[in-house]
């Protein structure tokens, strides 16, 4: 297996290969929207990516795509298939195309969920003229994902709820379309029973200023969990912006000092969190699938959820292995919460169902399992087409 990547560049197992794919790296930290010397600018692609940026456009899916095309042409020999983790940018049609136009590589991607979905949500929540516009800017690429999208010979998806809003969003015939779900080491990803909870201690993971995870809804609900519960803190895995509308909410719901973020922590670390934690959450007003719900369950820890987009098929039925809640209800996450911090058997219970949970149907080993089929299924309909 060989990695192909743009910066940031991951980090990989020794048994991995990483072919690094490098741009003008415009977002990097601690330098976001840099301007670049003239003597970067090597190739059009780099025209390309800084004419977007500078335009308010997001450019890293389509000239990703392009570099990777450019690089798998030079070695098109030395790979049986390729799978593109939801860039669907436009250099995908040439490596699956035929030659002499395109390199006839067998290929299929991944789409974890539609981003049109949270293009919409984040519309839905500016709070002004100026931000819808640049945000409907700014989310100008998935034009070009839902007409390459709609090419691909096979996609797969992470839950049935992703596949049916592709359908929807990208119009993409659903022969076309499988069911893989993503996974969890549950040797990893486990219950620490000699490390104590923490009395009223929530934890959530979440991308802290995107609008879809619904984070808001969450501080609403623990200020209302803790006029009755004045121990209850939350622990929230990943940092607000530094003009994050969060932390003036924080101040006005009365939480100083109730509420804390942490990022860039190891993963023995968040199992860790996850082990102090009486309670996870997952706010989402939607999710195509949710790894951090997955990976709650698998530490057992006990689970409040909405029933958005994805979550009711991840977690079960209200009860099974989750306590759900309707999306963007602060009232009803507060309830839930109270609900189980006032519970000991039932915290118990639950933690212990999301973790067979977990583990029974969201290993690694059986993603990969799955996913090995869908290569030999599209490396085989390649051969067919080929001519003799």
């Amino acid at each position: 297996m060989e990695v192909l990547s743009g910066p940031p560049y991951p980090e990989l197992d020794e048994r991995v290969h990483l072919q690094r794919v490098p741009g003008l790296d415009l977002y990097r930290q601690p330098d976001p929207f840099r301007r670049p010397r003239l003597a970067e600018l090597t190739h059009w692609t780099h025209a390309v990516e800084l004419g977007l940026m500078c335009s308010a456009g997001f450019p890293e899916p389509l000239t990703f795509s392009l570099r990777a095309q450019r690089s798998l042409a030079r070695r098109s020999h030395d790979f049986d298939v390729v799978h593109d983790n939801q860039s669907l940018g436009a250099g995908l049609l040439r490596i699956q195309s035929p030659p002499p136009r395109g390199l006839g590589l067998p290929l299929l991607a991944t789409i974890h969920h539609p981003v049109t979905v949270d293009r919409r949500v984040e519309l839905a929540h500016a709070p002004d003229w100026k931000r819808r516009l640049t945000l409907r800017r700014f989310y100008g690429f998935t034009r070009m994902q839902t007409r390459v999208a709609r090419r691909l010979d096979r996609i797969l998806t992470v839950s049935q709820s992703s596949l049916d809003d592709i359908v929807t969003e990208h119009g993409v015939a659903p022969e076309r379309l499988r069911v893989v779900p993503v996974g969890v080491d549950a040797t990893c990803w486990r219950p620490l029973p000699a490390r104590p909870r923490v009395p009223g201690r929530l934890m959530s993971t979440a991308s802290a200023d995107v609008s879809m995870k619904g984070l808001a809804y969450l501080l609403e609900a623990l200020a209302k969990v803790r006029t009755e519960r004045p121990d209850a803190e939350l622990v929230v895995v990943g940092a607000p912006g530094p003009n994050s509308p969060l932390t003036g909410l924080i101040g006005r719901l009365g939480l100083d000092g109730a509420v804390r973020f942490v990022a860039g922590v190891s993963d023995e670390a968040l199992v860790e969190l996850y082990a102090e934690a009486e309670v996870a959450v997952v706010p989402s007003l939607y999710e195509g699938f949710s790894l951090p719900a997955v990976e709650a369950m698998a530490c057992g820890v006990p689970l409040v959820t909405t029933t958005g987009g994805a979550l009711p098929e991840v977690v079960g039925t209200d009860g099974e292995a989750a306590v759900l809640v309707p999306p963007a209800d602060a009232g009803a996450l507060a309830g839930a919460v109270l609900g189980l911090l006032g519970d000991d058997g039932r915290r118990a219970a639950l933690g212990l169902a999301g973790r067979q949970r977990a583990v029974t149907r969201y290993s690694w080993r059986a993603t990969a399992e799955a996913t090995v089929v869908q290569y030999r299924e599209v490396i085989g309909r390649a051969g067919a087409r080929r001519p003799c």
